[in-house]
Parts: C-alpha cells; structure tokens; sequence
C-alpha cells in the first residue's frame, strides 16, 4: 500500500453518531504521527482517541490542544492541571518526534524526503471482567519498530537497527515505573472517566448490514459487513461449522464516514448447486450475544451486472462445460481415424494374402478338381 494511502487511512476524522446496547471492550488510545515532506500533512499529530472517537486533537499547523467534546474536561476534574501537564507532554514529544524521525532516517541508511512515522500507546478495559491491558507500539515508514508487552514488560524489536532503543529503554529505571503506573492506573482511570461524563457516545453498538457481493459468476464471493460499532468486529467464512482459512481473502476494518466501520471476507471456492448451503458468512460483534450468519445462496447474491449479462454468463460456462467433452471426443476419434489411415496406406500387397494353411487348402482343393476327385 502506498504511504500517502496509509497516512490518510491513519489521519481519518471519526464522525461521532448514537448507537445502542454496550460493548464489553474500551479503549483509551493515544495516536502520534510524524513526518517530513508529505503535502497537506502537519509535521506532527497528536490525537487522543476512545473507542476509535476522535476526542482530542492537536498538530503542529495551528499549535493549539482541540478538546472535540465540553464531557473531556468534566472527565478530569478531580485532576485540573491533567490537560496542562497534557499539552507539556505533547510539546516535548513534538521535539523528540523530530529528532527522532532523523535518526531513524540515517539508522535505516534513506535519502532525506517523504517519510513518516507512527506511535500509539494506550489502554484497553474489559467491562466484563474488569481487566485492563497496556500497550505500546512505534512504526518508521510502514515497518514495525519496536513494541511494549506490558504483561510481561519486555520490548519486541523486529528491526536489528532498533536494538540501541532497546537497551535505552529497558536500561532507563525512570521510564519503567512511570509506564507500570501509567498502564495499570492513570490510563484505565482516565478511560472510565470519559466513558462515564460521555455517555451514549461511547456506552452503546450498532450492527451493520451483512451483504453477498460478487462481480461475475466466475469471480469470488464478498461477504460485506458495514455499518458497525465499534471495530471490535470479526467477520469470517465457515463450512460445516468450521472456520475457513484456506480460500478466503479477509481484509482490514475501515472506518465509514458516518463513524462507522466495515470490512469485507472474501471466497475463493467456485460457486455450485453443489457448494449453496455448504458455507456460510459470520459477523460477530464484541459485547452482542448472537451472530449475523448468511447462508451462500445465488439468490442472496448482489451484483452490479444485469440480470441478462450474469445469465449469459452462466450458459456461456454451461456451453463450456459441455463443449470441452465433446472437443475432447472428436479429437481422440480423429487420431484413431488417422492412425487406421495411416496403418492401412503403409501396407504392401503381400499383406493382403491369405496365411499358409489357408493357401495350402486351397491348392489341394485344385488339385482334387483336376483328377476327378
């Protein structure tokens, strides 16, 4: 995927609407983009997030902390100086953030130009059984970087040219105890508070519209789920009850413009009278108890073709399939033809005699008529 694709799916603005019944997963997610020479892009970006909600948001255009909800300041006022102390925080890693993009630059040997890198950290909380995780993750140019497993408090560095991050960090005492608190209190603190002050914005989900898409009857089938909330979404093919990894395609959650999302699962296996009714499409939404299943049927199939179009694909497949037999029989009969031809034509006339016995027969026979016998 091209980078300027990737950073406009990243910068997305999530449009807030009302839903209904309560997730069982939250986030808190704080998202850090920098960059360097990309049109139309701040160098810096600073976004807080809820539940995939746009929240809080600043850049380095207009330099000023955007609060999108009045509930946000309510959420910490048992804490005043939070947001303050927040835009302090913002500002030294706008500072960091460009030292740091040159020396991932010159640590993976680039030319100065287009590049971009990205941070998120935050906490997740699970209404069900009350547990909290943290995560942490840093990516340069598309490339995972380095990540944080908070359970086990150790650092994953994909990258060899990320290894002294790595000794920085876990050598650095300071920064350690400040992430254990961060992620075990402040952070799931602060995500109850605004989920509490927000209201129906972020307590409520929506199901979306199941859909069976194909564009051809020789292409694969779509299975098209949009107009769910939150992300926490599955969407996947089954057969016998079982889940498919095999000849399936599944792709990314997008965001819709309304706030949103959807996702696609695409089906590779060739549609049959035999196959209809063998696989299935689920959609499973966290905090809902029942699936959306649709059943592979031709008669729940979309597609932009017309009716006359799809139908004369099908006989043209038809004609196919019956056409390609019969080729296959005409050409063996034209090769046993030739082969006889062929065998008849090299023949001498000596082959045409009768065998000996039938020779000597008749010669007797001749003789017996010429004594009288």
């Amino acid at each position: 995927m091209p980078i300027m694709i990737r950073i406009l799916l990243l910068y997305f603005v999530v449009i807030v609407q009302i839903r209904s019944v309560m997730p069982a997963l939250h986030s808190l997610k704080f998202h850090v983009i920098a960059s360097t020479q990309i049109n139309n892009l701040p160098d810096f970006v600073y976004d807080i997030y809820v539940d995939e909600v746009l929240i809080v948001h600043y850049d380095s255009s207009n330099r000023s902390v955007e609060y999108r909800y009045d509930f946000i300041k309510k959420a910490t006022a048992d804490n005043p100086n939070f947001w303050q102390r927040q835009r302090r925080t913002i500002l030294t890693q706008e500072s960091f953030a460009k030292e740091a993009m040159e020396q991932f630059r010159i640590g993976y040997n680039k030319t100065k130009g287009v590049h971009f890198g990205q941070a998120t950290f935050g906490c997740e909380w699970n209404v069900e059984n009350e547990e909290t995780y943290g995560w942490e993750r840093y990516s340069y140019d598309g490339e995972d970087y380095a990540s944080l497993d908070m359970e086990t408090e150790k650092w994953t560095i994909p990258h060899p040219r990320a290894f002294f991050t790595n000794l920085k960090w876990l050598h650095d005492e300071g920064l350690k105890k400040y992430r254990k608190r961060f992620y075990a209190e402040d952070c799931p603190k602060l995500l109850k508070n605004i989920l509490k002050y927000g209201g129906e914005i972020f307590t409520t989900t929506e199901l979306p519209k199941v859909s069976l898409l194909q564009k051809t009857p020789s292409s694969p089938v779509t299975c098209h789920a949009t107009g769910f909330y939150p992300n926490t979404a599955d969407l996947f093919w089954r057969k016998d009850g079982e889940q498919l990894h095999m000849d399936v395609d599944y792709g990314q959650i997008l965001p819709n413009h309304d706030g949103t999302f959807q996702m696609t699962a695409n089906l590779k296996a060739k549609l049959t009278a035999e196959v209809e009714g063998l696989y299935e499409c689920v959609f499973q939404l966290s905090g809902v108890k029942d699936d959306i299943v649709v059943k592979l049927d031709e008669r729940n199939i979309l597609s932009n073709l017309p009716i006359e179009i799809r139908e004369g694909e099908k006989q043209k497949n038809n004609i196919i399939g019956i056409a390609v037999p019969l080729a296959v029989l005409v050409l063996v009969g034209i090769i046993v033809a030739i082969v006889i031809f062929f065998k008849c034509r090299n023949r001498t006339p000596g082959d045409y005699a009768p065998p000996p016995d039938e020779m000597s027969n008749s010669e007797t026979a001749k003789d017996n008529g010429r004594n009288g016998i």
